[in-house]
């Protein structure tokens, strides 16, 4: 039996996996820009202290002509495109390593002179007047960008590829512990669905997900254990009982059927000897349910046509829901509808189902079966227009003797669907009980042989 339960969702640790790594690299390029900004920013201020240095000292000059002679002599032997020195006279000459002007519209030129390379606009510069002319000193920005370029150097070279390591590090462990993780929710999952001999397995290391898939395994066995020996107990206590209860169903047909009993007591026996057939009944019901979950009918499985064992019962109870009011309405497909199983059980499935619907549903409701065919498999369908199942009890019907509390004055032992359950699961097939709206619908969907 496959019940359609919510599958138990599982962690992503690829998920968490990027979360820590986009995390790692948010903090790394952080501190990697705060780092570059500190060092960027004390460079600057180191040019700026040198630059009112070097302006103090040429305050010292007496006068402007030795203002002019000081700056000539050190621009002679300074290169401009580290350093640009410029004394405007109070007459108008230029003194230094490059002229400033101002142009057409009071804007600042710089000229570095014929074969003197630098670029005018990549310059740090600091202003002022002395003796009627101006100063001006400017330090090039290479150091800067020469930090810069280091800095992008580290980026691309060391970061870049730790955080591209750490990347496909965390992948591999990711993917890894998702694997893991795959295979202990898909056992989870299949224990869910009833299958108590599924295990957790291929979890070679001895982690954290391996000591979970060891429990599951440990648990799954324990529960395995113990629905095995329930079964093997109720097997036991009905084989043991059907043969003295057929023995009394034997004897109270014996008294019976002896002349010159009275009314009352023939009656009475008459009605013991159906509550004995109705006791070997449940009792033969629970020993096909046990040999059904021990797997033997696999052995007698063979190409079965559904749509011709559909076609078959419903001619076979089409009297009966006449003779209670009721109606029974067969729809089949075209072309093949075979699946891989037993005969027999798949006509008992449709029978027990069939009769259910005939039992529990008033005159003038219509019950209907259906084969169709689905991708994948084939689905039988048996539904009725009756007062249906609660949502909250569809999955207690299929246990062993549970009976919905308004059917206890109705014939049955409550095992009809509990046999059904078995056959479907038996032959590997999806149970499903739903809304017919009205009534009850239910499917029986069967992979393709």
């Amino acid at each position: 039996m496959r019940l359609r339960l919510p599958s138990i969702r599982r962690s992503t640790p690829l998920r968490l996996a990027g979360f820590l790594l986009a995390l790692f690299a948010c903090v790394s390029l952080a501190s990697f820009g705060a780092t570059y900004l500190l060092i960027r920013s004390s460079l600057m201020a180191g040019m700026k202290d040198d630059l009112q240095r070097q302006m103090a000292g040429f305050s010292a000059a007496p006068s402007a002509s030795a203002l002019a002679a000081l700056i000539a002599n050190q621009g002679a032997v300074t290169d401009p495109s580290r350093m640009i020195l410029s004394y405007l006279a109070p007459d108008g000459q230029v003194y230094g390593n490059a002229a400033l002007s101002r142009g057409p519209q009071g804007y600042l030129q710089i000229d570095l002179g014929p074969g003197k390379k630098g670029n005018p606009r990549n310059y740090f510069g600091l202003a002022g007047n002395f003796f009627g002319g101006q100063l001006i000193l400017a330090e090039s920005r290479e150091p800067l960008e020469a930090l810069g370029a280091t800095f992008l150097d580290v980026l691309f070279l060391s970061l870049l590829p730790t955080i591209i390591i750490a990347l496909g590090g965390g992948l591999y462990l990711a993917r890894r512990s998702d694997a893991k993780v795959a295979r202990i929710t898909a056992t989870l999952d299949r224990l869910t669905a009833g299958d108590l001999s599924a295990r957790v397995a291929g979890l070679p290391r001895a982690d954290d997900l391996a000591a979970i898939g060891d429990g599951v395994n440990r648990m799954a066995a324990g529960q395995e254990a113990s629905t095995e020996a329930l079964r093997q107990v109720s097997a036991d206590i009905a084989h043991d009982l059907k043969t003295p209860i057929q023995r009394l169903a034997l004897m109270l047909d014996r008294l019976a059927g002896q002349e010159g009993l009275a009314e009352p007591e023939a009656e009475l026996a008459g009605r013991a000897r159906e509550e004995a057939e109705r006791i070997v009944a449940t009792f033969q019901s629970l020993l096909q349910i046990a040999q059904i979950e021990g797997g033997s009918p696999k052995a007698r499985f063979g190409p079965v046509d559904l749509a011709e064992v559909a076609r078959t019962f419903a001619e076979i109870y089409e009297p009966s829901a006449e003779d209670s009011g009721q109606s029974l309405e067969l729809a089949l497909p075209e072309g093949a509808t075979e699946v891989s199983g037993d005969r027999g059980l798949l006509g008992q499935a449709l029978a027990n189902l069939i009769e259910n619907a005939l039992r529990h549903t008033p005159p003038g409701s219509r019950i209907f079966v259906r084969v169709r065919v689905e991708a994948g498999g084939v689905v039988l369908e048996v539904a009725d227009t009756g007062p249906g199942i609660p949502e909250e009890e569809r999955g207690k019907v299929l246990r062993r003797l549970y009976r919905l509390e308004r059917s206890r004055t109705t014939p049955g032992s409550g095992l009809g669907l509990a046999l059904v359950a078995a056959i479907a699961e038996v032959h590997g097939a999806e149970l499903e009980l739903g809304d017919a709206a009205p009534g009850l619908v239910v499917r029986l969907r069967f992979p393709a042989a």
